[in-house]
């Protein structure tokens, strides 16, 4: 029996997983010459072993050497001395690819084809197609992406909500048939054959939110045949989802909970690896529920389960950053005198002098605000008004002597009626408690969630440039929720294993050379939600299979990324003992 059968029959603890893949270093005279040689640096392997003095050479585009090298030539030599040589990072979700007309990594700009924003980060592969999301022909997304330079390594994925759309078109809110579920395995094998790792949902959105779990099995059955891993978008993150308005729906919505519980019945009846992507517990009521997950994971997992998750390490979200807490119905057919549709203001001026409705929209508007994490964590953005900006509602609300929910009226009625809200508001629907426990387990993996972003772009979320080097220094550093080595893990062998990508998200000899310099003293985020386009410190150098992207901290504008091809069958990920 190999190594490797041994170790996937026997579930070996985190000390013995550590010492059986520990280097082996070589320690002699080497007469040859490389592309890249880094001397005397930490190697911190990826495995979550503890890190070791070596040096490292590159060449072709691999790991030549591991060790300590007398000898030995390189076009480029770099003193790697006090700094820490890990793998480079795979975010297992990135919006880093879209249309050319949309700016990814098949735009037509150059400048965001090097996607300066992850790769400083130590980036080196990013899986994309999303939340459900994809081309119609991952083929044609394949052969585009092919054609072009861009940074990063490239992970592509199957969207459910695209298929669904492909298969169903317009009549897609409801159930499919056992015909529409059949023609959506086609499209799904379709998307595998042409080089596609798995499938990801967005079970929230639509048309996703219709699917049930037959469905989502079947699928999971056809990603079976090719090892593919199945990524989601929960059906809610807190105790019901984003589309759910208290006055409008029924009251039993699915919750987080449900959602962990879906993916270990699908787990279990495939065999399938699911991920439970962007994990989290949000909404003021639903704080404290991320050691119920954890729990309900680590007893799927006790049982064999391939179970794990992703995770950004901050405690707001995307949809955080829009948040508007008047509800949309108040404009539903609402019609002024001229035909146009009524603005914000006049809408929920008009609701309010209904006494049908004047209860409904302050429900409304006390639940969202709930949902958002309470008054107290939903601060002004932009408003009219700039001494309302940077400070939460609750304080603001107090200064005027109001409720909560008036003071939400009256922002609106007060600020921009034309815009929902009235202005800007960005909420922190999470705790830091539950950022906390999701990032200490093993089976969480790190990810971005975040898109190309340039210094000329909008307001974005600050994990476009912050998330890897975050983790490593607030989770690990200073908050101490896992070890360094164990963020280094989250973010290369980890993904690696999730996805079934060889030769990569390890320092071993023979393996790709997609590598990051970290000066582990420095390393910190920088970005914040009202300057969020500021690159990450501690970065030193970055390369992609042997180029440099990041040299002494510098971005080089290379793109010499690839497209990662799926080998015929995936194997299940190594299941390490939590």
């Amino acid at each position: 029996m190999s190594i490797v059968d041994l170790y996937r029959r026997v579930r070996l603890t985190s000390k013995m997983c550590a010492a059986l893949f520990t280097i082996v270093l070589t320690n002699a005279a080497i007469a040859e010459s490389f592309d890249v040689l880094i001397r005397s640096g930490y190697v911190m392997d990826g495995s979550g072993a503890s890190a070791v003095r070596a040096d490292v050479a590159l060449r072709d585009g691999r790991i030549t050497v591991i060790g300590l090298i007398e000898g030995g030539t390189a076009t480029t030599v770099i003193d790697a001395e006090g700094l820490t040589i890990t793998p480079g990072f795979i975010d297992l979700h990135s919006h880093a690819d879209g249309s050319k007309a949309s700016g990814g990594l098949r735009s037509r700009d150059p400048e965001r084809r090097a996607a300066k924003n992850l790769i400083s980060q130590g980036i080196t592969t990013v899986t994309v197609n999303p939340d459900g999301r994809s081309p119609y022909s991952i083929a044609e997304q394949r052969r585009e992406l092919e054609s072009t330079d861009f940074g990063p390594n490239v992970v592509l994925m199957a969207g459910h909500n695209t298929i669904r759309s492909q298969v169903m078109r317009a009549s897609n809110k409801r159930t499919a048939t056992d015909d529409e579920i059949a023609g959506m395995r086609k499209l799904l094998a379709d998307a595998m054959e042409a080089g596609a790792f798995g499938m990801t949902a967005g079970l929230e959105y639509e048309p996703g939110r219709w699917s049930n779990t037959e469905e989502i099995v079947e699928l999971a059955e056809e990603l079976a045949v090719y090892g593919g891993s199945y990524i989601v978008h929960e059906r809610a993150s807190g105790i019901d989802p984003m589309w759910y308005v208290p006055s409008q729906d029924k009251l039993t919505p699915p919750s987080m909970i449900d959602n962990i519980r879906e993916l270990i019945e699908v787990s279990e009846r495939t065999g399938v690896t699911v991920v439970a992507t962007h994990i989290k517990a949000r909404g003021q009521d639903f704080w404290g529920s991320g050691k119920e997950m954890i729990s309900l994971i680590g007893k799927a997992r006790e049982r064999g389960l391939p179970i794990f998750a992703d995770q950004y390490p901050y405690t707001t979200s995307g949809s955080d950053g829009r948040c508007v807490l008047i509800p949309s119905w108040i404009r539903h057919d609402e019609k002024d005198s001229g035909g146009k549709r009524l603005n914000y203001g006049d809408a929920l001026s008009r609701a309010l002098a209904d006494p049908q409705l004047v209860d409904l929209v302050r429900g409304d508007i006390a639940h969202e605000m709930r949902r958002r994490g309470g008054p107290e964590n939903i601060v002004v953005m932009e408003y009219m008004d700039a001494d309302y900006i940077g400070n939460d509602l609750f304080t603001l609300a107090c200064d005027r002597e109001l409720s909560p929910v008036d003071f939400v009226i009256a922002l609106q009625l007060e600020g921009d009626r034309e815009k929902p809200g009235g202005g800007q508001l960005r909420s922190y629907s999470m705790s830091e408690e539950d950022v906390d426990v999701f990032a200490a387990e093993p089976w969480t993996a790190t990810a971005s969630d975040a898109d190309i972003a340039l210094k000329t772009d909008g307001r974005v979320h600050a994990r476009f440039y912050g998330t890897f080097p975050r983790k490593i220094r607030r989770y690990a550093m200073e908050r101490g929720v896992l070890t360094v080595e164990q963020a280094i893990r989250s973010m290369t062998s980890l993904p690696a294993d999730i996805l079934g990508l060889r030769n990569r998200g390890l320092l071993r000899v023979g393996n790709h050379a997609d590598i990051a310099v970290l000066n582990l003293e420095t390393i910190r985020d920088t970005a914040t939600f009202f300057e969020p386009h500021q690159y990450a410190e501690g970065v030193e150098y970055v390369f992609v299979a042997g180029t440099p992207v990041v040299a002494e901290g510098t971005l080089t504008g290379a793109r010499p990324g690839q497209v990662i091809i799926r080998p015929d069958r995936i194997e299940r990920p190594i299941m390490v003992a939590d």
